[in-house]
């Protein structure tokens, strides 16, 4: 992102702030300030006065960041999406809503994790402490959430009742964890992720030494 910068010049440095902040239409809290010259007013007042000069550059935030990193990529796609960001403590949320969206979701969410992924590394090499990011689509992480959930639930009921292993479709970490997390209190089953990575997959197994009645 090419930041904007505007050099100023005034009777005295805080005017020629004013100025440039104007000019760039944002206020002091959202610019760094270069001062290349306080000025004078010479002999008397009148002879010899030199102006203030100032060097004022906008900010660049990290919604910036997280717009002009992910506009290129829809514009390619051929998409125009709506983004709603969210910031609560260290976590951002990006949503995303639009005409033929899904698009961005994926195969089983492969392409929205990606992107998630590579905005997670753009946004935190420009930020001094950790930020995880999260990006949905029209909801559909909370919906897979559900999804998975009752999944979990119902193997997990089926495991139990005829104590038979079952080995769910490969997961990404995300979903695994919520396997993991659903089933982790039940009282007749356990989980435990086994293969490697894209390939890694959810064992929902029967717990050895419990009597089912």
């Amino acid at each position: 992102m090419l930041q904007k910068s505007v050099t100023k010049e005034a009777k005295t440095v805080d005017e020629a702030i004013r100025l440039a902040c104007e000019e760039l239409d944002t206020d002091i809290d959202n610019v760094d300030v270069e001062v290349i010259s306080e000025g004078n007013k010479g002999i008397l007042g009148i002879i010899g006065n030199k102006n203030a000069v100032v060097k004022v550059t906008q900010k660049v935030t990290i919604d910036d960041i997280i717009v002009d990193f992910l506009n290129p990529i829809f514009e390619k796609m051929g998409i125009t999406a709506n983004l709603e960001i969210t910031r609560e403590e260290d976590t951002i949320t990006v949503r995303l809503t639009g005409d033929d969206i899904g698009i961005v979701i994926g195969r089983r969410g492969e392409t929205l994790d990606a992107l998630q992924y590579l905005l997670s590394l753009v946004v935190n090499r420009r930020s001094e402490e950790y930020i995880r990011v999260i990006m949905d689509v029209a909801d559909y992480r909370k919906k897979r959430e559900e999804t998975l959930k009752r999944l979990a639930k119902r193997v997990a009921d089926k495991v139990a009742k005829y104590r038979k292993n079952v080995t769910l479709e490969p997961m990404n970490p995300y979903e695994r964890r919520i396997i993991h997390s659903t089933l982790q209190n039940h009282k007749y089953v356990e989980t435990q992720s086994t293969g490697e990575e894209p390939n890694r997959k959810v064992v929902i197994r029967y717990k050895p030494g419990n009597s089912r009645t």
